[in-house]
């Protein structure tokens, strides 16, 4: 089997990226991450890759994420996961909008809650829940890696309520690239609105918080490598390294890394012998 399979579908007024997430192009069950809106296109681009959804993962409950969790999970009988501390925003949406004009969307009753440290095993895929608050206080991102002897199941494709008249067309989906052999492949991570390409998740919303949001992120960089896919619930596919080395929101992050480096490398060196006072500067 090939490596993990990210589609992404831009849904919504919002332009938010909802994700079907499965173990390889062969798979015939998947999960679907963030169904922002636009359910009955969701349904039919699973019916299209001939895939079972057979979970719904939540990032987090902000509304332009979960607009159309409801309508998935009674049309495919899929179960819920979504953050634990932000389970009463699913289960009442409409009260939770900030702002007029989106809806009016259908609440939802979790089936499962995370909190962070979970490990879930769905799909042939292997779901490590990491807690990513700051944009939001429950937020969570989802490092993704096919499950050791993930097999396709043999489940049938679920069926959206009207057949799709033409295949959706997922956007922004990079080609798979198999790791070397006896390499253990970087996750894909599912990062909802917590890091973006060049951009991070907005902190002036209730709940929010940009220096929980800046050591969420610096969580994400210490714990998984640079070469890791960053998966946003908006903009363009990234990778972790591309943002720890450009992104303009993480210049305090990069300064506490290399002064990380440097007090490491000075504790490893021997004294210097005549430093005069006037030098270059070390960057």
């Amino acid at each position: 089997m090939s490596g993990l399979d990210v589609r992404m579908f831009t849904v919504g007024p919002v332009q938010e990226n909802a994700y079907i997430v499965r173990a390889g192009s062969d798979a015939s069950s998947a999960v679907i991450v963030d169904p922002g809106e636009e359910p009955q296109r969701l349904l039919e681009a699973a019916a299209q890759l001939g895939v079972r959804l057979e979970a719904i993962l939540i990032t987090h409950c902000h509304f332009d994420h979960v607009g159309a969790v409801a309508p998935l999970a009674r049309a495919t009988g899929a179960p819920v996961w979504c953050p634990e501390a932000e389970r009463p925003v699913l289960a009442d949406i409409m009260r939770w909008v900030p702002w007029e004009g989106f809806g009016p969307f259908e609440s939802y009753e979790a089936d499962h809650t995370v909190a962070g440290g979970e490990r879930l095993s769905l799909a042939g895929v292997e779901f490590e829940v990491v807690f990513t608050p700051g944009h939001s206080p429950g937020h969570v991102t989802y490092a993704a890696t096919p499950a050791q002897s993930s097999s396709a199941s043999a489940r049938p494709p679920a069926t959206p309520e009207q057949p799709p008249a033409t295949p959706a067309t997922p956007a922004g989906q990079p080609p798979a690239t198999p790791a070397p052999a006896g390499s253990t492949p970087p996750p894909a991570l599912l990062s909802g609105d917590v890091l973006f390409q060049g951009s991070v998740g907005r902190t002036d919303l209730p709940g929010s918080d940009w220096n929980v949001l800046e050591r969420s992120i610096g969580t994400l960089l210490e714990r998984f490598p640079p070469e890791s896919v960053v998966y946003p619930g908006h903009m363009g596919v990234t990778t972790l390294g591309r943002e720890a080395q450009a992104n303009p929101f993480l210049s305090e992050l990069r300064a506490a890394a290399a002064a990380r480096g440097a007090s490491e490398r000075g504790a490893d060196a021997a004294p210097p012998v005549n430093v005069s006072p006037g030098g270059p500067a070390l960057s």
